[in-house]
């Protein structure tokens, strides 16, 4: 499998599920991807492991987006104030949602259109972030909190 393109995002797999988060840089994608291993670390969610940092190679495959770290990086993850760590790391994982940090015109309440993205083909639900909000209140939030009607 020689991969898709290579993106500046991390992605991040919770559970069975991937989290692909992208942002400018300094936004702090590293450091949400690190919160959520601590959190899977002190039992507050049950399992996270590194899939990518910086750079995430995505591929559609047979109706998913599979992610994986870019040659050379992996499991590397730059800890902002520290270096860069190795940690653990899944080579392969499906993306289940896409997280969008410092969007600025992220809504209080997103219109249905706004909660999904399309990367390589495939319609991904979506979360935009905005500067001022916990980014992993938000994404554990969102994966672990059912949806009511």
């Amino acid at each position: 499998m020689t991969g898709g393109p290579s993106v500046h995002a991390s992605a991040v797999l919770i559970g069975a599920r991937a989290l692909l988060v992208r942002g400018p840089s300094g936004s702090g994608k590293s450091q949400l991807a690190l919160a959520l291993i601590q959190a899977a670390r002190s039992g507050e969610i049950a399992f996270a492991r590194l899939v990518a940092d910086d750079r995430t190679v995505l591929e559609a495959v047979n109706g998913r987006l599979l992610a994986r770290p870019a040659v050379g990086l992996c499991g590397l993850l730059e800890v902002r104030g520290l270096g860069i760590r190795r940690l653990p790391y899944e080579p392969l994982a499906v993306i289940s949602h896409v997280i969008d940090l410092m969007a600025a015109d992220a809504a209080r309440l997103p219109e249905d259109l706004q909660q999904s993205v399309s990367l390589c083909g495939i319609l991904l639900p979506h979360i935009a972030i905005s500067p001022s909000a916990n980014p992993l209140a938000l994404v554990l939030a969102a994966v672990t909190t059912p949806i009511s009607d």
